[in-house]
């Protein structure tokens, strides 16, 4: 390594700036940390999803996401951090820079996903004795300035990753024209978020399943007070066809439970609480429910799920692929925020459809609560979900052999 006259420039030249040290506002967690550098922005939710997996696979595991730019506030990434994930800018390449990086966080495995590799940072991280692999690696990510003009820099660093992914042959190539031999890499898909299956009790599976055989259901998940008549609008419309059809209804943000059963019970529908305890009846026509612990419950038995703040301008909105993992048919409105790439990707297979106003979603309701319809876009539905399956598996099986085999050093 000491032989690269382009790293030993690059080096030298990163010691000349001027340090911008990091600060840090959060303190490291308790316990093993795993890091992964997402340098693409647009695969961000991929990462969050993949982080995700690791701390549901490991008790105690913290994991920090490091980017170039944190997320706006507004942008399509805001919103908030799941339980154990901390976000983080990258450091610049100065040595001091970061070491301080590496001292505050001390990570105990690092992913760094697609390329746009930081020569000081991964030689130190390395150095460390911090495992290294690089997954979703993208032609684009090793096509920098950096690349095209000092390659023995990268020829350099990638013998540091013990395990090297490419989502593309033609990333595998560009690989292979910067020293990696073709045994060294693997090629995968690309890194696709894939929704967690949310949990269910599953003696209320069956007791909500036993009550409400033989009736169609459709499920208005996260909806808001500006939603609310909308979503009601379309029940009725959709009731004139499918008379016994139930609508479970989660209200959310400034929509309170107790609002949105007065609202209901005003506009002279059969409502009840699930939250008191209640279970429908042949009578009932809408079923309310604030608990989120609930969600994955109402997801299973309804086959078609409206998902709310889609209607509404700066909200959170809701995850569609959790409703796709567990085989409900989506529709949703046009603004679904940081969501968008999952909502696309789901709409472009067929699982998920846009609708605009009441009318459109009490066609929708009507015509899609047909089980052959629903069962159609679930299928699609599914298909999106399984995409990134195999390779989030063989991820998470590499990190967690990993950070057990750095358990045992240690």
């Amino acid at each position: 390594m000491a032989g690269s006259l382009g790293l030993s420039a690059y080096r030298a030249l990163a010691r000349r700036g001027e340090a911008r040290l990091p600060t840090f506002q959060i303190e490291r967690p308790n316990g093993e940390l795993l890091w992964i550098h997402c340098a693409e922005n647009a695969a961000f939710i991929a990462v969050q999803d993949l982080a995700q997996r690791q701390i549901a696979s490991r008790p105690g595991l913290s994991v920090l996401i490091s980017l170039s730019t944190i997320p706006r506030e507004s942008g399509p990434e805001s919103g908030p951090r799941p339980k154990g994930v901390y976000l983080t800018e990258i450091c610049d390449e100065h040595p001091a820079s970061v070491a301080a990086f590496l001292e505050h966080w001390a990570p105990d495995c690092c992913v760094w996903t697609w390329g746009g590799l930081r020569p000081n940072l991964i030689l130190a991280t390395a150095e460390r004795r911090c495992p290294l692999f690089l997954i979703n690696a993208d032609t684009i990510g090793f096509d920098g300035r950096r690349e095209r003009w000092l390659p023995d820099v990268a020829r350099n660093l990638l013998p540091l990753f013990s395990t090297v992914m490419a989502r593309t042959p033609a990333a595998a190539r560009r690989l292979m024209q910067l020293g990696l031999d073709k045994d060294d890499i693997e090629i995968t898909t690309s890194l696709q978020a894939g929704g967690q299956a949310l949990p269910c009790n599953e003696t209320d599976l069956d007791d909500l399943s036993s009550a409400c055989v033989g009736r169609a259901i459709w499920f208005a998940n996260g909806v808001q007070q500006e939603e609310l008549q909308t979503v009601l609008a379309a029940h009725r419309q959709a009731l004139r066809l499918s008379h016994r059809l139930l609508l479970i209804l989660r209200p959310s943000g400034n929509l309170t439970p107790q609002d949105a059963f007065e609202q209901t019970r005003q506009q002279d529908f059969r409502v009840l609480s699930w939250d008191d305890g209640n279970y429908p009846d042949e009578t009932t026509q809408v079923l309310i429910s604030e608990d989120p612990r609930d969600v994955g419950l109402f997801y299973r038995v309804a086959p078609l799920s409206f998902l709310g703040g889609s209607l509404v301008a700066g909200q959170d909105g809701v995850d569609p692929l959790e409703a796709a993992a567990l085989g409900s048919a989506i529709l949703y409105g046009p603004r679904v925020g940081r969501h968008l790439q999952s909502y696309s990707r789901l709409a472009t297979a067929g699982a998920a459809r846009i609708i605009n106003d009441s009318a459109a979603l009490g066609m929708a309701v009507t015509r899609l609560i047909a089980p052959d319809q629903a069962a159609i876009m679930a299928h699609a539905g599914w298909d999106v979900v399984s995409e990134g399956a195999a390779l989030m598996d063989r991820i998470t099986d590499l990190i967690q052999e990993t950070l057990d085999a750095e358990q045992v050093i240690h």
